[in-house]
């Protein structure tokens, strides 16, 4: 009964009509859902040159801190990890199309956890949410969305490079026929409110390939030391900081980051009827800080920026509604670092499955655009069509911001307009011309 009386002194668990069972299973529920991160976190950062193994240990030291932090500062049910979309960006964006090394955009992961710990510090992220037009924010998570699926559809090789631009595939290999298997899974366990279908999906596909001989198993022990983090860890590099283009990162990585977070956690405590009158949720700067310490730690450790899950939803929806919920899930990923062998024949196909199936996920704020205004649909358009087209975040954003600016003045709409996007627009716009 001590250990009882401990968590109901920590996280007040009778408070807030819960009990240590339920916060437990809901925590293990959350883990389930989001645990498809160990295997795609690896797997897309390793593109830019980083060790599989190292990237798969950092990932889950700086989830559990940032996890840790949730559950005893902020005592909320919400369980964080590497972002999707901001590892996108991280690889493809900053290494891939920018030709920086991974040490620069590991920089910049670390400079936008210092200035949001200081932002959150001083509750300035909200203020820099609220300048953004709604539009915008909606249109940023569509085209994050269809950017994951491409890249997705990518690394399968069910999309491949063709002039003059993208052509199918092999849809006959062996790589397609379990990429369509994972797919099916997935949707079909979504469909049926399975927890964990990402993963189950991952999984079962894996099995597939490895009895269709697509993959072998591990030469080791499935269970083992995790992975050192040495090949990467603290390999930040400073000596171009007070760069153009470590600008434009940095903001495009703080941008996306913004409202990933605060439009995560807005839409699990509106589940979670965790919200006050006004609509606000009571310990929000706690949450933003667990997130910004992760990202901070993350970076030093050799991940991409750490942010709240919206996969917290399944917890919530399970019971979770303190900190216990966030520390249940971090134990999981403790235990998980110890089956690295197991992650590490997981293919390629089957976490591109996962990646369309986030994209699809992600697609869902496209009703809430107002299509009847043009001056509304256009800046809209704009960032949902430049992502996956430029293959980069940071143009989908940039393009949608200046266009909204544009547009919005010259039709006599200019006041709807915040100081904050015309100064953005007129930076952007100094970028592409010069």
């Amino acid at each position: 009964m001590a250990e009882v009386s401990f968590f109901e002194k920590t996280f007040k668990l009778n408070k807030h009509g819960t009990n240590v069972k339920t916060e437990i299973m809901a925590g293990i529920t959350t883990f389930m859902t989001m645990s498809y991160i160990l295997a795609v976190n690896p797997a897309i950062l390793s593109e830019s040159g980083m060790n599989y193994g190292a990237v798969f240990s950092a990932t889950i030291i700086a989830s559990v801190i940032a996890m840790v932090l949730m559950a005893f500062y902020a005592n909320l049910p919400f369980g964080l990890s590497a972002g999707m979309g901001l590892n996108a960006f991280f690889t493809y964006t900053v290494v891939g199309q920018m030709g920086k090394s991974w040490e620069f955009a590991l920089t910049a992961v670390f400079l936008e956890g210092i200035i949001f710990i200081l932002l959150s510090f001083f509750g300035v992220r909200e203020a820099i949410f609220n300048a953004i037009p709604t539009t915008l924010k909606k249109a940023v998570s569509v085209g994050i969305g269809l950017f994951i699926a491409e890249i997705g559809l990518s690394n399968a090789n069910i999309i491949v490079k063709a002039e003059p631009a993208l052509a199918l595939g092999n849809l006959k290999s062996l790589e397609a026929l379990i990429f369509f298997f994972a797919l099916i899974v997935m949707l079909v366990l979504t469909a049926r409110q399975v927890k964990g279908a990402l993963l189950w999906g991952i999984l079962v596909s894996t099995i597939l390939s490895l009895i269709l001989g697509f993959t072998k198993f591990p030469d080791s022990n499935i269970i083992s030391l995790p992975p050192s983090v040495s090949p990467i860890a603290f390999k930040l590099d400073f000596s171009n900081v007070f760069s153009l283009e470590m600008f434009s990162v940095l903001f495009s990585f703080l941008f996306v980051d913004i409202f990933d977070t605060l439009g995560t956690l807005t839409g699990v405590a509106t589940k979670a009827k965790m919200l006050d009158e006004d609509g606000n949720l009571p310990e929000a700067s706690k949450a933003l800080m667990a997130d910004a310490v992760g990202t901070t730690f993350g970076a030093l450790l050799g991940t991409s920026t750490i942010t709240t899950f919206v996969e917290s939803s399944s917890g919530v929806a399970e019971g979770g509604r303190t900190g216990l919920t966030a520390l249940s899930t971090a134990g999981c990923f403790v235990i998980a670092a110890f089956f690295f062998p197991v992650f590490s024949i997981i293919p390629a196909a089957a976490t591109s499955a996962a990646l369309v199936t986030v994209g699809l996920f992600m697609l869902s704020t496209v009703v809430e655009i107002n299509f009847e205004d043009i001056t509304e649909a256009f800046p809209a358009f704009m960032t949902i069509l430049m992502m996956p087209l430029a293959y980069s975040i940071a143009d989908g954003i940039a393009f949608g911001i200046m266009s909204f600016a544009a547009i919005k003045l010259l039709t006599g709409k200019g006041k709807e307009v915040s100081w904050v996007i015309y100064l953005l627009s007129i930076v952007f716009l100094i970028w592409y011309i010069i």
